[in-house]
């Protein structure tokens, strides 16, 4: 019987190829979207979770403050793990980490790595990264230890084994390769090429809750102690640490514990890489499922549309003897066997258009996923589900009708009409929802890209400065600036799309129980508002005597600082830019305020424009900004010549500053991408469903037509 059921199926979808196409079309797309959807989402979901240890492993964040403002970060001090790890049992082990970028040769070969991170001793024993070579407990025990990735052993060593080899770091300072690692997955938090012992930095050496520049990671003995554990850490913030940081200023600290696995989708604060959003995993689970269901309406309104020409067969099987049942399960198979023609389909369009799919998501899913057991399993449950959604209705209807009514008139779907239209209208509202959802979202991100900053990001170009090169910065400075296609260079500690420094800026002289106010801070030199184009509200720019007047000499106990304020930090002080030049201010040493700069966006959009002050600082500076005028080819032809002239051990690197805004809104650019596409999927499956009501109508008058004809109209008529 099931054979038969399947045999008339086949030839009921072979006679009619236009309806089976597009029902196949839609189902097909449909199903792409859904299963294109869900692993994206599964990927999201599914990240951190390979560690072995992931439900015991927690990321410490920090809370602190400096007058009213609270600041959070996911950076922490050097003394946030050895002392948690001293002070409560709960915790197994620590993991302290700094992700630094640094030049690395060997031999002849010379580059500069921007995934080269730091880690204490326990790193490969608390997370699950594979040693191929190498012991992970000893990996990294001592300072001059280093692990590479495959890949990187392979960019450096070829077919040698990199084991014992050497390789010098900075140009200065030896690493010894302890072990090869597999490369960090895609699903990954933390991705490396190189992880050199914690110990090798200086700042090792001490231990400070204060200078939060490291990542901190703590591995519990039970992952249900997470709760308990930070109840007992902000009962130990209260008095320990709060005695310490209260000396510098600070009177409120916190530390957070946050599950390793929940990170990516409900932090808000970014790690190693730029978290994603749970909300983003909703909605897409929402556009997937709205396309699926639009396709399973599409399919539904052209069966009743076909059904209306099927009241022969039908009426002929019941004659024979057939009861509802036995008509129910043929148009029940014929429902499925087009959903199963149609997953197929759906499996192919999706290895076909995966590649696509990761350029535009910015993933790395791999074709190999589409057909793991979970998956197929999950194809065949909502093949079921579709069948049944789309193709009930149908087969209800078809095989519900009486033999007498069916033989006089056939079927009449006239009692439908009013679900049939709901159904279209239906469809047509996610559509329009999802248009206008599409166009806010684009507008949102043209927004982002044309707001005016405060600060000029184009044609600016980014280069390195290390503490080999501080002794000639000038030389340097002055010898990159010799070109007429370079409008002028200058330095800063960090770059202006984000400056994490944290910091507390006193009104007048400093004393203990002085007023605070949390601001950000960012060292530059003497041509940092010229070049990146800042405006000056009030006051005026460095000169060069302020240059000359930057004494160093009798370890910088003579030293003043000059400052400049954004208006957001002079209104916090309780003064208008004018009330401000001149005045003293201190952040760790007093100075004098130079000038007011215009407030201008030092974070993303997702955060409020905050108090900033800039002081000069040469010996601060670890970046220089190259403002370029005219062809960039021949700016960066002289660039690179004079660099290479002066600095000769490390690369000509260098990337463009609206490179890095652009990074800092990369998530919402791809979910923008791949909610567009989703959305154009559901319109045009809309517009397949309005076909549907069209081929409906023509069906219902199919006479009308014929006698029009009879009695002279023409095809245009």
């Amino acid at each position: 019987m099931i054979r038969n059921y399947f045999k008339i199926a086949l030839r009921h979808l072979q006679k009619n190829r236009l309806y089976s196409i597009v029902n196949l079309t839609g189902l097909a797309i449909g199903i792409t979207c859904c299963l294109l959807v869900g692993i994206y989402i599964w990927h999201e979901l599914s990240f951190d979770r390979f560690h072995k240890n992931a439900d015991r492993i927690a990321r410490v964040t920090w809370e602190y403050n400096f007058g009213d403002a609270v600041t959070k970060t996911a950076n922490t001090g050097t003394k946030v793990g050895p002392a948690f790890r001293r002070t409560f049992p709960e915790v197994e082990s620590y993991a302290r980490t700094l992700k630094y970028p640094s030049v690395i040769r060997y031999e002849n070969q010379m580059f500069e790595e921007k995934n080269f991170l730091f880690a204490d001793s326990a790193f490969f024993s608390m997370f699950s990264f594979p040693l191929l070579k190498g012991d992970p407990r000893t990996a990294l025990d001592a300072p001059g230890k280093v692990v590479i990735t495959r890949s990187a052993a392979k960019k450096y060593f070829g077919d040698e084994d990199p084991m014992g080899k050497t390789l010098k770091i900075g140009g200065t300072k030896d690493l010894v390769i302890s072990g090869v690692a597999e490369d960090a997955p895609d699903r990954s938090q933390i991705r490396f090429d190189f992880v050199a012992a914690f110990t090798f930095l200086d700042a090792a050496k001490t231990e400070k809750w204060s200078e939060a520049n490291y990542i901190t990671y703590l591995q519990l003995r039970d992952g249900s102690d997470m709760e308990s554990l930070q109840q007992k850490i902000y009962a130990f913030c209260r008095k320990e640490v709060k005695e310490e940081m209260e000396i510098q200023g600070n009177n409120y600290s916190l530390y957070h514990l946050e599950p390793l696995a929940s990170v990516h989708l409900y932090s808000g604060l970014d790690g190693f890489e730029p978290n994603s959003n749970i909300l983003y995993i909703y909605i897409l689970g929402a556009v997937a499922f709205l396309i699926l269901l639009i396709a399973c309406v599409n399919y539904t309104n052209l069966s009743i549309a076909q059904s209306a020409g099927r009241s022969a067969e039908v009426g002929i099987r019941k004659v024979l003897g057939a009861d509802r049942k036995q008509v129910f399960r043929q148009f029940i198979c014929e429902s499925f066997l087009l959903t199963l023609v149609a997953v197929l389909l759906a499996l192919g369009l999706s290895a076909l258009l995966l590649p696509y799919f990761n350029e535009l998501s910015g993933k790395q899913l791999n074709s190999s996923i589409l057909v793991s057991p979970f998956t197929l399993l999950a194809l065949l449950v909502l093949a079921l589900l579709v069948t049944f959604t789309a193709g009930a209705y149908p087969s209800l209807v078809l095989s519900g009708g009486k033999v007498i009514n069916i033989l006089k008139s056939g079927f009449s779907f006239t009692g439908s009409n009013g679900l049939r239209r709901s159904l279209i209208v239906f469809q047509f509202v996610i559509s329009v929802f999802l248009i206008v959802s599409t166009f806010i979202i684009l507008r949102q991100l043209s927004f982002i890209r044309n707001k005016n900053l405060g600060y000029d990001k184009e044609q600016v170009l980014v280069l390195p400065v290390d503490r080999l090169m501080k002794p000639y910065y000038d030389d340097l400075k002055k010898a990159l600036a010799g070109h007429s296609s370079v409008a002028s260079v200058a330095g800063a500690y960090e770059e202006p799309t984000h400056i994490g420094w944290g910091d507390g800026l006193v009104k007048g002289i400093w004393t203990e129980n002085a007023e605070t106010v949390s601001v950000n801070a960012l060292p530059v030199d003497e041509d940092f508002v010229k070049t990146l184009g800042l405006k000056i509200v009030a006051g005026s720019d460095y000169s060069l005597s302020d240059v000359q007047q930057f004494d160093t000499s009798n370890d910088g106990k003579n030293l003043r600082y000059t400052y400049m304020l954004n208006e957001s930090a002079v209104k916090a002080l309780g003064w208008t830019p004018e009330e401000a030049i001149g005045k003293t201010v201190s952040k760790g040493r007093e100075g004098t305020v130079k000038a007011v700069v215009k407030d201008f966006h030092f974070r993303s959009f997702h955060e409020a424009i905050g108090p900033l002050v800039i002081f000069m600082d040469k010996r601060m500076v670890t970046r220089m900004f190259i403002k370029i005028r005219g062809q960039v080819p021949n700016a960066l032809a002289h660039l690179e010549a004079a660099w290479k002239q002066r600095v000769n051990h490390r690369p000509f690197e260098y990337h463009f500053l609206d490179e890095d805004y652009d990074a800092l809104y990369r998530a919402e650019q791809r979910s923008a991408g791949v909610f567009t596409l989703f959305s154009a999927m559901a319109v045009i499956l809309a517009c397949l469903g309005l076909f549907a009501l069209t081929a409906y109508s023509l069906v219902q008058r199919t006479k009308e037509i014929g006698i029009r004809k009879v009695l002279g109209a023409t095809v245009a008529d």
